[in-house]
């Protein structure tokens, strides 16, 4: 596992879609294709930071969001298992709220499982509270969504 120091992160581009795709089905039960991540690199409403093992160059994890107006919607965020619990997925949510901050966003909305109580416990973090649910919204178990938001977007990185 890394620690905290060696990572790095940056802006995706079409060329990581490959990349992408492998953290994604290694993370998730029903994954994005590459070309999902290909199209969503190439488009100027969205915004995707990825985590770089610095002493590797591998991508270990990434976070997505489409921008609209002032808010942001949260696609996905993923880091590999073998880096999880190193504060990996902290920091690469703080640098996509910096993004989405540098492009307007004054707020940030998302869904996350119930069950995964490692996310709620990063999005309580930085400020995001539950506004609603959305019933059987995963495909691979029926299991609800729980709806976050983060109003005051700003000020989640003072947190």
């Amino acid at each position: 596992m890394s620690d905290e120091k060696t990572l790095t992160f940056r802006k995706m581009t079409p060329d990581d879609a490959d990349a992408v795709a492998r953290v994604e089905a290694t993370c998730f039960p029903v994954p994005w294709s590459r070309e999902s991540f290909w199209r969503e690199a190439s488009n100027e409403n969205t915004s995707y930071i990825l985590a770089i093992d610095a002493a590797t160059g591998d991508v270990i994890g990434y976070a997505g969001c489409w921008i609209v107006a002032d808010e942001a919607q949260i696609t996905n965020v993923a880091i590999l298992p073998s880096y999880r619990g190193c504060g990996a997925g902290t920091r690469l949510f703080a640098a996509s709220i910096e993004a989405a901050l540098a492009r307007g966003a004054t707020a940030m909305t998302l869904e996350v499982r119930p069950s995964n109580a490692p996310a709620l416990a990063l999005y309580h973090h930085f400020g995001f509270t539950e506004a609603g649910r959305r019933k059987h919204y995963y495909s691979d178990n029926g299991e609800d969504a729980i709806i976050m938001w983060n109003t005051k977007l700003r000020d989640a990185l003072s947190r």
